[in-house]
């Protein structure tokens, strides 16, 4: 593999083991906060205890989730350091607020939480706890805030002289943090953390029950674990509706990616599996209106005209109109008339929005690997109304009291606890790799994005990172199974 292959794959992976970290994070602590409100509402010393040991387990989970995010953003210095050039501008700002405003939040919070029980009064100690998952909300949507631009680039303006995308007013700056991409983003993936959490909780409970260890505690996590799980996956529904007209609209290769939609139109059907479809479905999700019309791969290779009557030019035409931006560009930066430098300018302002277009070999290089997407959403789709239906019935059975005995069940809300991790991967699989070959969507494809590394400096780094970050999850891991053998401090009832 090449430099750019091995510097995918190295942020891949990075991202990968990220995201093992996050969901949880952001599940357990509003379980855990839930379960702290009820103590002080309730003044229940039970309540005080179930919260505590959940919060042991997040405390775990947040500190070796702290060191893969942080060499995450120093990767796109070391390894894509074009793309940090072109964005800088642009992409500094969030991930600055995050780091300044939302993790010191968390952090500041989290000791306060973790260390303060018997230091500050149990109002103040539920608010820090609250503030907690709060700050690590908030931090997601700065984070979301940037990789939403990515996926769709409002708010800013392409500089010649400085070669960057630039925001040029404080209306820009509000036009980036409420780009549509990025807020839906931002509740699909807080609301599948809480999914994730309310998974983990039911199923470490689930292994309590199968036990027969702390019963009543075991039984008191199910019901409030389920229902922020049951509350999660239908957020997650609603959200990923507005995620799917959004790729429709700003990212159509991505759809058609995710359905293997060669040939699209209206009442296009969705495909459930290879030879079971739903007609007329695609275009209800990705238009609201069953005769919306829908692009296949071969209509946008081709040029299409879309809902609103709008001609969208073939990829051959954004090819040469992203070359004529290139040698616009290259022209405006290195000569000296001013007739030819204006000349230039209003060359390039006419088609810079394809100039991405103007690095592609072949038209054929827009279409993302097809089975991939294809297969990865639909792995997201099904473990995602697996999941749901588990925490439906754990949760009524919960509520019921009628968990005792069902050791079929226990066993398989244990299992589900991989499945969790396993749909949260591939929905990030659909949303990255759905893209490419774009870092920055028609602006900036990965070849270009690169740093100026061997292959061979990338790879040793690659293998470094997987033996450190498969150490850290080995030692997470190990503690938390420590933790949860060694159980609450609660009375074994």
């Amino acid at each position: 593999m090449d430099v750019i292959a091995w510097s995918r794959l190295q942020f891949a992976m990075t991202a990968a083991y990220h995201w093992l970290f996050v969901p949880f994070t952001l599940g357990v602590a509003m379980v855990m906060a839930v379960m702290e409100t009820l103590y002080v509402v309730r003044e229940d010393e039970f309540w005080k205890k179930t919260a505590q040991f959940w919060m042991k387990l997040f405390a775990i989970n947040f500190a070796v989730g702290i060191a893969t995010g942080i060499i995450l953003e120093f990767e796109f210095g070391t390894n894509w350091s074009n793309y940090s050039w072109f964005v800088g501008d642009l992409f500094g700002a969030p991930l600055a607020i995050e780091g300044i405003l939302a993790f010191f939040m968390e952090a500041t919070f989290f000791a306060v939480m973790f260390f303060g029980w018997d230091k500050v009064g149990k109002r103040f100690h539920l608010v820090s706890t609250w503030l907690t998952g709060i700050g690590a909300t908030i931090s997601a949507y700065w984070i979301l805030v940037a990789n939403g631009w990515m996926q769709n680039p409002v708010g800013t303006t392409f500089n010649p002289d400085t070669v960057r995308s630039e925001m040029a007013s404080a209306a820009a700056f509000w036009e980036v943090i409420s780009n549509p991409v990025a807020v839906s983003k931002f509740f699909h993936s807080v609301t599948s953390g809480w999914v994730t959490g309310g998974v983990f909780v039911v199923g470490i409970s689930c292994w309590y029950l199968l036990k027969k260890r702390q019963r009543k505690f075991a039984k008191a996590s199910i019901l409030v674990g389920s229902i922020v799980g049951i509350v999660g996956s239908f957020a997650v529904m609603l959200s990923g509706d507005s995620s799917g007209i959004h790729a429709a609209e700003f990212q159509p290769m991505k759809l058609a990616a995710a359905e293997g939609l060669e040939n699209g139109g209206r009442r296009a059907a969705f495909t459930i599996v290879p030879g079971i479809q739903i007609p007329g479905m695609l275009s209800i999700l990705a238009t609201h209106d069953i005769n919306g019309y829908v692009p296949g791969i071969n209509d946008i290779l081709n040029g299409y005209t879309d809902n609103e009557g709008n001609v969208i030019p073939s990829v051959s035409e954004k090819m040469a109109m992203g070359r004529e931006a290139l040698a616009a560009l290259s022209l405006y930066r290195t000569t000296d008339d001013p007739s030819e430098k204006a000349e230039a300018r209003h060359a390039l302002e006419k088609n810079v929005q394809y100039i991405g277009y103007g690095h592609l070999e072949k038209p054929e290089d827009v279409i993302p690997p097809v089975g991939v997407v294809f297969w990865a959403f639909r792995l997201m789709v099904g473990l995602g109304m697996l999941l749901l239906l588990e925490l439906l019935v754990v949760g009524f059975l919960a509520w019921k009291d009628k968990l005792d005995g069902k050791k079929w069940l226990f066993i398989a809300a244990i299992l589900c606890i991989p499945l969790v991790y396993l749909c949260g991967q591939a929905g990030w699989v659909v949303a990255e790799v759905g893209r490419q070959p774009w870092t920055i969507q028609g602006l900036l494809p990965v070849n270009v994005a690169i740093s100026s590394l061997s292959a061979g400096a990338v790879k040793t780094t690659f293998f470094l990172f997987l033996a450190i970050f498969s150490l850290f999850l080995i030692i997470e891991l190990r503690i938390m199974i420590g933790a949860i053998r060694k159980g609450p401090e609660t009375p074994n009832e």
